[in-house]
C-alpha cells in the first residue's frame, strides 16, 4: 500500500470541528460562506465534522445553550475548532470553560451587538457577551478588514485576527431587460439591509419606468416584512415592486440575469458577498459603503463614486436616493457603470483562495 494513501495519510490530516447554529444549507451569506469553506477543507485534505447547535442564537434558549455545552464537551480533547460567532459570542461561559483543552477559533462575520433592530439593553448584552466569548479565543477569523477593525473595541488584539474574505463564483454576464431599468436587491428581510430605505428611494422616482425585484427571505423578521408591505403598499407601486422570498441558486440566476442594477441599501455587512456575486455577472451596483462593498467595486472614498457603481455612507436616505435615480435615469452613466463592473470580474477573489487562506489562517494556530 502507498503510504500517501494510507491509514497514517489520513490520520495526518488536519481534523477540524466546525460549530454553526441551526441549518448550515440556511441561505443566508454567512451560512454560504461557512458551507463553501467547508467544503473547500475537505478537498485541501482536512477531516471537517460539522457541529449542528440549535437554532435560537444569538438569544440562545435554555434548552439550546445547554445543548451547545453538551455538543462542545463531546469535542474530543486538542481539537481544533472553528465556532461561528452568531453561536459562540452568546456562549462566553461555555467558550471560558473548554478554551484550555479545545483550540478555539473564532468566526465573526459581523458582530453582534452591530445587527440592526436591536434595543439598547439586548445590543450592550450582546456585546459584553462577545467581548467575554472572544477573550477566550485562540484566534478570530473575520470576512473583511472592516470587520477586524471594529474588533478593537472588544479588545481583540491585531495579532490575533486573521481576515478570510469570501470567495466569488465566475458567472455569466447578465443580459438585462429590454427597459434597462430593472433592479435586483438580493438581501433577506431584516432591519439592517435597509429595504425601507429602498422602498422611499424608488418610490421618490416612479415617473421613471422602472422595476424591482427582492430576492430574500421573508420568514426571519415578520415586522420587517409587514412594514415593507405597507410602504409598498402606501406609495402605490406594488404593481412595480416584486417579493420573491427565498430562492434557491438556480432561481436567483435567472433574477441575476434579467437584471439591469444590482441595489443594496444595507446598514451594515461584514463583507457584501452579494454585491461580489453581481458584479461577477457585469451589473453596476448602487449600494453602501459598508464590509468590503466600497473595495469591491474600487471607490473612491471621497466622492462616493466608483468604477463599477456608487456607494454611499450607511443609512443616508437623501443621498442613496439621489445615486439611485441618476443612475436609472441616466442610460449612459449606467453603461459606464456595467463596463466598470465587467471589468472588475477578474479580480474578485475566489473560494479556492478563500479555503487555502483560510487553512494557513487554522494551522497557524493548531497544537
Amino acid at each position: 500500500m502507498n503510504e500517501a494513501s494510507g491509514p497514517s495519510a489520513a490520520a495526518r490530516r488536519p481534523a477540524l470541528s466546525v460549530v454553526v447554529p441551526g441549518d448550515l444549507d440556511t441561505r443566508t451569506g454567512g451560512y454560504g460562506y461557512d458551507r463553501r469553506i467547508v467544503a473547500g477543507l475537505r478537498a485541501l485534505g482536512w477531516q471537517v465534522e460539522v457541529v449542528r447547535l440549535g437554532e435560537s442564537f444569538p438569544f440562545p434558549t435554555p434548552e439550546a445553550r445547554a445543548s451547545a455545552g453538551r455538543c462542545l464537551a463531546s469535542i474530543p480533547d486538542g481539537r481544533l475548532v472553528l465556532a461561528d460567532g452568531l453561536a459562540f459570542g452568546a456562549l462566553p461561559d461555555e467558550a471560558a470553560r473548554h478554551a484550555r483543552r479545545l483550540a478555539i477559533v473564532a468566526l465573526v462575520h459581523h458582530p453582534l451587538a452591530s445587527e440592526n433592530g436591536l434595543d439598547p439593553a439586548a445590543a450592550a448584552a450582546l456585546e459584553a457577551s462577545e467581548r467575554r466569548a472572544l477573550a477566550a479565543a485562540r484566534a478570530v477569523i473575520v470576512t473583511s478588514r472592516a470587520t477586524a477593525r471594529s474588533l478593537d473595541r472588544y479588545g481583540v488584539a491585531a495579532d490575533r485576527i486573521h481576515v478570510v474574505e469570501p470567495g466569488t463564483d465566475p458567472a455569466p454576464i447578465a443580459r438585462g431587460s429590454e427597459s434597462g431599468t430593472s433592479l435586483l436587491c438580493v438581501a433577506t428581510l431584516t432591519p439592517r439591509k435597509g429595504y425601507e430605505l429602498l422602498v422611499r428611494a424608488v418610490a421618490a422616482i416612479r415617473d421613471t419606468p422602472w422595476r424591482l425585484r427582492c430576492a430574500g427571505s421573508l420568514d426571519r423578521d415578520a415586522a420587517t416584512v409587514a412594514r415593507v408591505r405597507e410602504l409598498v403598499s402606501a406609495y402605490g407601486i406594488g404593481d412595480r415592486v416584486t417579493l420573491l422570498g427565498d430562492l434557491d441558486a438556480s432561481q436567483l440566476a435567472v433574477e441575476y440575469d434579467r437584471a439591469d442594477l444590482f441595489v443594496l441599501p444595507t446598514l451594515h455587512e461584514g463583507y457584501g458577498m452579494a454585491v461580489g456575486e453581481a458584479l461577477a455577472r457585469g451589473l453596476p451596483v448602487v449600494s453602501t459603503a459598508t464590509g468590503a462593498i466600497a473595495e469591491l467595486v474600487a471607490s473612491d472614498p471621497a466622492s462616493g463614486r466608483t468604477q463599477a457603481g456608487i456607494v454611499v455612507p450607511p443609512g443616508d436616505a437623501a443621498a442613496f436616493a439621489d445615486a439611485l435615480a441618476r443612475v436609472v435615469a441616466d442610460r449612459g452613466l449606467r453603461a459606464r457603470l456595467a463596463a466598470g463592473a465587467r471589468s472588475v470580474r477578474d479580480r474578485l477573489p475566489t473560494w479556492d483562495a478563500a479555503a487555502a487562506n483560510m487553512a494557513q489562517a487554522l494551522d497557524s494556530r493548531r497544537g
